[in-house]
């Protein structure tokens, strides 16, 4: 039997993402947008929670076409409060528009919000050894930084929970526990970048 981080549980849908996903480097920015929106989707919620709606977020917002997401208006924001496979929290939903906005602003600027956010980590994930689930930090200075930069450009739900959160999702950090399976496998994809 593998030896899985203990946060994943023995949920199909958890341990697909742990044994697939989670902690593997993505550069695609609309990727990006979609995991910076479910980890803010998150804030006071559980993580299977959004795993669970994460496909019906998918349809209600255009696959997180970001481009499409900034043009939202009032009227969207009612039809995703009346939508029962989301969190229907209205912060939330305008923070996805804004953020949105965000990301097509910093595009302008820095060519790709991949290149703004890997920035953070100078281009190459951070391989940590943490041999308890209990030593993963909740966050670090790369995410405080990366908050600070977020929220001074306009963004919300992205405190620096929220950012070491993201990072941990797209490989900017390799949280998996040492004796994880997947650590290694991680750290390979990683060190081949």
């Amino acid at each position: 039997m593998k030896k899985r981080c203990g946060w994943c549980g023995d949920d199909p849908l958890y341990v697909a993402y742990h044994d697939k996903e989670w902690g593997v480097p993505v550069f695609e920015d609309r990727k990006l947008f979609e995991m910076l929106i479910l980890e803010g989707a998150q804030a006071g919620l559980s993580w299977i929670t959004i795993l669970r709606k994460r496909e019906n977020y998918r349809q209600a917002f255009d696959r997180f076409s970001f481009e499409k997401v900034a043009g939202y208006t009032e009227q969207d924001v009612d039809r995703l409060l009346g939508n029962p496979g989301i969190v229907r929290n209205r912060r939330k939903i305008e923070s996805t528009i804004r953020n949105a906005q965000g990301v097509l602003a910093i595009q302008e600027r820095h060519g790709s919000f991949a290149s703004f956010v890997w920035d953070f980590v100078d281009g190459k994930p951070i391989q940590n050894q943490w041999h308890l689930l209990s030593d993963v930090p909740a966050f670090s200075k790369e995410s405080d930084r990366m908050s600070k930069e977020l929220k001074r450009l306009g963004f919300s739900f992205v405190g620096s929970t929220i950012c070491y959160a993201f990072m941990q999702a797209v490989g900017m950090v390799n949280d998996h526990v040492a004796d994880c399976f997947r650590h290694r496998e991680v750290w390979n994809i990683s060190s081949s970048l």
